[in-house]
C-alpha cells in the first residue's frame, strides 16, 4: 500500500500557488484495508475515504470505462492491482496528472511539468473526449492560469461538440463550471476558449451570438458587442466583484444579439429582449436566484443608470423602488457595480470615472432620510379606510423622496 499526493495540489505547489486542498490516491489497497486502518468511506460512485485525523480525501487507484453519453456515463473499476500510472492516465489534462510520493519525489508519466512550464493545457489521452465536463474544465483552467489549449486538444474538443457530447451536460454541472470560471482572474479566457472549440454556441448561444454584432456609434464601434462584454466581465473580475455582479455583467447586453442595430436608439427594444433571453438562459442552466435577479435588473435598467445625470428626480425615485434598494441595499451596490463594469468594458475606459454611481448613491442616501413610518402614522390619524390609506402612504412617501432627491442632485 502506497499513498501519493495527486492532482491540483501538486500542480499548484509546482506553480508556487497556495494549496487549498490535498487529494491523495492510494495504490495497493482494498476498501476493507482502508476501513481497517480507520478511514471513513464517503464515495458514492467510487471508493473515497476520509483520513481518521486530518479528514482529507484518499481515493483508491481506479480506472474508468465509457459506457454511455454524458459525464456520468462511466463504469468505475478500483482494485489493489491498479497502478499509479493507470490512475493518472484517466485524468483530464497533463498538468493534473502529476503525483508526489511520501519522499517528495515527482512522478510525471505524461510530461505535465513541462506543460506547466510552457503554459499549455494538453489532454492526457484520447479518453479526454469521453467526458464533456472536460471541455468546461479546460476552458476554466485557461481563465485561471492564462494557459493556451494545445492544438490537438482543441481538435478533440471540437469533435466532442460536433458529436453531441457537450449536449449531454446536465444544467447543474454547466453552471458549476461556468460560475467557477467567472470567479477566475480573467473570465473572458474561458468564454473565448469555449467559443474557439464551438461549445459556447451550444452552452450559451445568447452570448456566442454577440460576437460580430457592432457596438452603437456613440460607444466604441471598433470593438463588437461580444468583445465589449468580455472586457466588462474582466473589469468586474479585476475589481473582485461578486459572482452575481460578474454574471449580471455577462448578461447585460444579450438583446443586442437579436435586435437590429437600427433599433438600438430605442433602447427599450433590446433591453426588453435582454430580459427575456436572460430569464430563459437562467432557467435552462439552473442559475441561482440571486444571480438571476440581479442580472434581470441590470438588463432592464443599466441604460438608464448610464444616463443618470439626465434623469428627473421622479425617475430616480421610481428606479430605486423598482430595484428594491431600500430593502436590499447590498444588492443595490452590486447593481451599480455591474453597470459600472459595462461602462468600463471599453478600450481606454478602465480608469475613467463613472459618475452615475456617486449620483445614484447621493440620491439613495437622500431618499433614505424620509421617515416613511412617520408619514404612515400621521396619515392613519386622518383616515380609517385601509385601501385608501395604503395608496396615500405610497403617494406621500414617493413625493417626499422625490423632494429629497431633487435637492440632493441639484447640489451635486
Amino acid at each position: 500500500m502506497k499513498t501519493y499526493l495527486v492532482g491540483g495540489s501538486v500542480r499548484d505547489e509546482l506553480l508556487g500557488l497556495p494549496v487549498q486542498d490535498h487529494d491523495y490516491v492510494v495504490v495497493g489497497a482494498s476498501p476493507e484495508d482502508m476501513v481497517r486502518l480507520g478511514y471513513r468511506p464517503v464515495g458514492k460512485d467510487f471508493p473515497v475515504f476520509l483520513h481518521p485525523e486530518t479528514h482529507e480525501q484518499y481515493a483508491l487507484a481506479r480506472t474508468e470505462r465509457k459506457i454511455s453519453l454524458g459525464y456520468k456515463g462511466f463504469e468505475i473499476y478500483a482494485s489493489p492491482q491498479i497502478t499509479l500510472q493507470e490512475d493518472l492516465a484517466r485524468r483530464d489534462l497533463t498538468i493534473n496528472s502529476i503525483a508526489k510520493d511520501a519522499n517528495g519525489n515527482i512522478i510525471d508519466p505524461f510530461n505535465g511539468v513541462a506543460d506547466l512550464q510552457a503554459g499549455i493545457l494538453r489532454h492526457v489521452s484520447p479518453a479526454f473526449s469521453e467526458d464533456p465536463v472536460r471541455i468546461l474544465r479546460a476552458a476554466r483552467f485557461a481563465a485561471r492560469f492564462g494557459f493556451h489549449i494545445a492544438t490537438e486538444t482543441l481538435v478533440l474538443m471540437r469533435d466532442m461538440v460536433h458529436n453531441g457530447e457537450v449536449d449531454a451536460l446536465v444544467p447543474e454541472r454547466v453552471w458549476q463550471e461556468l460560475s467557477r470560471g467567472l470567479m477566475e482572474k480573467h473570465p473572458s479566457r474561458m468564454f473565448y476558449a469555449l467559443r474557439e472549440c464551438g461549445a459556447l454556441t451550444r452552452i450559451m448561444p445568447e452570448v456566442d451570438v454577440l460576437f460580430g454584432v457592432p457596438q452603437p456609434a456613440h460607444a466604441h464601434p471598433e470593438i463588437d458587442t461580444g468583445v465589449h462584454t468580455m472586457l466588462a466581465v474582466d473589469h468586474a473580475a479585476t475589481n473582485n466583484y461578486s459572482l452575481s455582479v460578474r454574471f449580471a455583467t455577462l448578461m447585460h447586453d444579450l438583446g443586442k444579439g437579436t435586435t437590429p442595430p437600427e433599433q438600438w436608439p430605442r433602447h427599450i427594444d433590446h433591453e426588453t429582449r435582454s430580459i427575456e433571453l436572460t430569464q430563459n438562459l437562467c432557467e435552462r442552466i439552473r442559475v441561482p436566484n440571486d444571480c438571476r435577479d440581479l442580472a434581470l435588473l441590470v438588463a432592464r435598467y443599466h441604460g438608464d443608470v448610464h444616463r443618470a445625470l439626465e434623469l428627473r428626480a421622479s425617475t430616480i425615485t421610481d428606479m430605486l423602488q423598482a430595484v428594491d434598494a431600500y430593502r436590499k441595499p447590498t444588492r443595490f451596490d452590486e447593481f451599480l457595480q455591474a453597470c459600472a463594469s459595462d461602462f468600463h468594458g471599453r478600450p481606454g475606459y478602465a480608469n475613467k470615472p463613472y459618475h452615475p454611481i456617486t449620483h445614484f448613491q447621493k440620491a439613495f442616501f437622500a431618499a433614505k432620510t424620509v421617515d416613511a413610518g412617520a408619514i404612515a402614522f400621521e396619515l392613519r390619524q386622518k383616515t380609517q379606510d385601509p385601501s385608501a390609506l395604503a395608496a396615500m402612504i405610497r403617494t406621500q412617501v414617493r413625493a417626499a423622496r422625490i423632494a429629497k432627491i431633487s435637492d440632493a442632485i441639484k447640489s451635486h
